[in-house]
């Protein structure tokens, strides 16, 4: 494993974009319904691929507009973005010589990509591209789930259209930030080792995410909407829905509130990772109201919050289990995240000295009050007030003698 930049260590939040030809059908073809997710309905519903090409002819994206997206993720409070060149179902969202199944070769003669790595750029925000190495559904020799290596020439697609088609990724864009691969499948040691050194020689500062297979990321990536019930020993990241897919369904109406989404990003962060957090756009490019009202209350929080999840490192394991909410930290501060309705936070086995106690939204002083228990355990008791209008999480800053926060274990 490799030690990422120092961008994505302290900007802990990021987007990710699910688009493609799948939009279009939003989760239905010919009046069947698919029942996983809908970037998936061409290998579910076994859609044949000369069918379900015939939707590029129809891939405008005339809503498509990239200074919004990044306009949104920077609102959010998002410090990268991550979008699809390239899924499963082989139709490329660039301009590529080594296949014609493109966007910019097809109905909207767009090259999204670009736009989309423009924008990044007007607006300061670091752009990564998720590419799906092994699965290829459009190309008869590339991995498909479900399917062996039998009767396929997986080195004749990995040489022809993956390599190729990374270079251009990695040679017309200028920086990239990140290159998120996917599902590596039965990939060999040495095919991931191509990949991983084709990067590094092309941008040696481009990281790649754990799904390039065999190890060889530069960073551990869980499973889809998975959490590390611990703190995790190395850098990690968690890639995560809004609702239950990551293309657009239009039957999906299971969204998470912003208060379980910013539960989720203050966890993944106090264990030590990122959150990577997923909009599917329509399949004409617009981005769903409720997509844009999660964010946009995610953005709030951000804006007044943020320093308590930037730049943030791992916790040691806490000895309890605290039900209202978690903790943040960074050089000399804890950050306490209350989620529910309360008058006072108590609090056991925090071995450091307080300094300065205050709610970090507005900087109103509180008390703080030490002591030792019966048992001979420490404890810090603050008094809340009342919280402010939509607040959902209430976060109060501990300042602190020491570089480090330390938690004892239980003496009684």
């Amino acid at each position: 494993m490799g030690t990422p930049q120092a961008w994505w260590t302290d900007g802990k939040f990021g987007l990710f974009i699910h688009w493609g030809l799948y939009a279009l059908l939003a989760g239905e073809y010919q009046g069947r319904r698919t029942e996983n997710i809908a970037e998936w309905i061409m290998h579910d519903l076994d859609i044949p691929k000369d069918e379900y090409r015939q939707l590029a002819s129809r891939f405008h994206g005339k809503a498509f507009n990239a200074d919004l997206l990044v306009q949104l993720a920077k609102q959010a409070g998002m410090r990268y973005i991550v979008f699809t060149s390239k899924h499963h179902e082989g139709f490329s969202l660039f301009d590529s010589d080594f296949s014609s199944y493109t966007s910019a070769k097809t109905a909207s003669h767009r090259d999204f990509v670009r736009e989309l790595k423009d924008a990044c750029d007007r607006h300061d925000l670091m752009f990564g591209l998720y590419y799906s190495q092994a699965q290829d559904w459009d190309d008869s020799d590339a991995c498909r789930d479900g399917f062996g290596p039998e009767g396929k020439d997986f080195e004749r697609y990995f040489q022809n259209k993956c390599l190729p088609q990374i270079t251009e990724l990695l040679t017309k864009y200028g920086k990239i930030g990140l290159l998120w691969l996917d599902t590596p499948m039965y990939m060999t040691q040495e095919q991931s080792e191509r990949i991983k050194k084709l990067v590094k020689r092309l941008q040696p500062d481009c990281l790649i995410s754990g799904r390039i297979g065999n190890g060889l990321g530069d960073y551990m990536t869980t499973g889809d909407n998975f959490i590390p019930s611990l703190p995790y020993p190395g850098p990690f990241e968690v890639p995560a829905t809004i609702n239950s897919t990551w293309g657009y369904n239009a039957f999906d109406s299971q969204w998470k509130t912003p208060k379980q989404l910013l539960r989720s990003l203050v966890k993944i962060v106090s264990r030590g990772g990122n959150y990577l957090l997923n909009i599917g756009p329509r399949g004409d490019g617009s981005i769903p109201e409720e997509s844009i009202r999660v964010l946009e209350s995610i953005g709030s929080f951000m804006r007044k919050n943020g320093q308590s999840i930037y730049e943030t490192r791992a916790l040691p394991l806490y000895p309890y289990d605290i039900e209202w909410g978690f903790f943040t930290a960074k050089k000399g501060r804890l950050f306490i995240h209350i989620f529910e309705e309360m008058d006072r936070a108590y609090l056991l086995n925090i071995a450091n000295k307080p300094l300065r106690c205050y709610r970090l939204s507005d900087g109103l002083e509180l008390t703080l009050k030490e002591r030792t228990t019966c048992e001979g355990d420490s404890s810090w008791l603050i008094n809340l007030p009342p919280r402010q209008k939509g607040e959902i999480d209430q976060v109060v800053c501990v300042e602190i003698a020491e570089d480090f926060v330390v938690f004892e274990p239980i003496k009684g």
